[in-house]
């Protein structure tokens, strides 16, 4: 299962009624942050987020609204004595950054921070439990999107039957990926008499700053869960084009070509209070839309 929680939706900067990006993915025992605008750490209070579970942070541009609150972040949990790595990935510039925030503050961080230069579309980072890929947009600026591929083992451990059988805890993994047992007495004992098939993995694709662009598609394509920015209604298409954003029925258009199963939308324009009509336009094409709401967790399943 994957769990995503919004922080921030909104475009340029905070205002009363939304924040700047900044997303939450769960996967397992993995905990990733998604862009880190302003508020974000106000945000991570108000929805109860456990910041120091997360070990990875991925920066999809050198916009403010996309990293403006990282900075804070990475001071707060030094000042909380934190000893576990971080690590970044984000487009150039951003190592840069932050040595002259850090030099110019003269702080020590109490723990080792690793930043990693996206530079082409490739495979990120792989744990046990997730695979995270990158893939370009279309923006001002270099950006990326992102791709959160959960990991399952083929089998899963059926509680009724393992019973039956004196097979010792530690051979478990094993049997999930798809291995016989052989007892101590030669007796083999069949994967499927103790295992169920199980449950399909899911993947949530994120899509930060981006013109219109089906570049992107194969690299999206059978989403579970497709975030697209829509920060313009389509009556503003050209400044949509113009300013490099997207609108409401653009981002629909991507997840129906893509064939993803559900589209949500965010990076509204501060000119609106209410998002409503983006995913009214949104479902003109796409029904399976819908406007992100900050402190919502969305899962994955």
């Amino acid at each position: 299962m994957i769990a995503l929680t919004i922080l921030g939706s909104n475009a340029a900067y905070p205002s009363l009624f939304r924040k700047p990006t900044a997303q939450i993915v769960s996967i397992s025992e993995d905990i990733f942050l998604i862009d880190c605008g302003e508020c974000t750490q106000w945000q991570m209070l108000q929805f109860k987020i456990r910041k120091n579970k997360i070990k990875h942070i991925f920066i999809s541009h050198l916009h403010g609204d996309h990293y403006f609150g990282l900075i804070g972040l990475l001071t707060s949990f030094s000042l909380h004595h934190r000893t576990d790595p971080i690590y970044i990935y984000a487009p150039p510039s951003l190592c840069a950054i932050i040595c002259c925030q850090i030099k110019a503050s003269n702080t020590n961080f109490s723990y080792s921070l690793f930043v990693y230069t996206i530079t082409n579309a490739t495979t990120l980072l792989e744990t046990n439990y997730t695979t995270i890929t990158c893939f370009p947009m279309d923006h001002k600026i270099p950006c990326w999107g992102f791709r959160f591929f959960e990991k399952k083992n083929s089998r899963k451990i059926n509680p009724d039957k393992i019973r039956t059988y004196n097979i010792p805890f530690s051979f478990y993994p094993n049997l999930q990926r798809g291995e016989d047992y052989r007892a101590t007495n030669g007796t083999i004992i069949k994967n499927e008499w103790v295992t169920l098939p199980n449950s399909s993995s899911h993947s949530y694709s994120f899509c930060g700053d981006t013109r219109y662009t089906e570049s992107i598609i194969p690299f999206v394509e059978h989403s579970d869960v497709l975030y697209h920015e829509s920060t313009y209604l389509h009556n503003e298409i050209t400044k949509a084009y113009n300013r490099y954003h997207s609108t409401a029925v653009q981002a629909a258009k991507i997840a129906q070509l893509s064939q993803s199963k559900k589209l949500l939308i965010g990076h509204f324009s501060n000119v609106f209070d209410q998002v409503d009509l983006f995913e009214t336009e949104a479902k003109t094409i796409f029904q399976n839309a819908e406007a992100v709401k900050e402190g919502t967790t969305y899962l994955i399943d």
